[in-house]
């Protein structure tokens, strides 16, 4: 795994193509460390929309944009780390998509009915857009991540 330094050196395409190879296999295991900087959320939104493609998950790919863009936001404006990781699994069934940051701070859904709150909407979109999603207290900091179901081909 890279050093916080050599992840702050590297351009966006730089980061894309780092995590994008380390993402596209189907493994849980395998984590893309990004700098936790705005720009990360771009990077991590090309990233799904490249591993999802790859997959052939073409009908997930403006969820996994949108929803990834979402998380990859929260834990950069609100867990104070300097690095946030990127996790993607294929399960039978549905795609995960994971966000772990250093604070283990859970997120909560604000309920604002002032539809013109600055803040408070992404896990509401997050709610709404995924099929599933949640957060998970981690030995250091948390993981926040969403699921979308994929209809498994029949082989015939």
């Amino acid at each position: 795994m890279p050093a916080l330094s050599e992840l702050e050196r590297r351009t966006p395409p730089e980061l894309q193509r780092a995590a994008f190879q380390q993402l596209r296999g189907h493994s849980p295991d395998e984590e893309a460390r990004l700098p936790s900087r705005p720009q990360s959320a771009g990077v991590a939104r090309r990233v799904v929309l490249a591993v999802l493609a790859d997959w052939g998950l073409h009908q997930h790919l403006a969820a996994g944009e949108l929803l990834t863009g979402e998380l990859v936001a929260n834990a950069v404006r609100h867990a104070g780390g300097r690095t946030i990781g990127l996790r993607m699994a294929r399960r039978p069934g549905c795609v995960r998509v994971e966000v772990r940051d250093s604070s283990r701070a859970l997120p909560c859904l604000i309920l604002s009915t002032e539809p013109l709150h600055e803040s408070g909407h992404g896990l509401r979109v997050v709610s709404e857009v995924s099929d599933r999603w949640g957060a998970d207290l981690l030995p250091r900091g948390k993981a926040v991540w969403f699921e979308l179901k994929v209809r498994e081909r029949v082989a015939g």
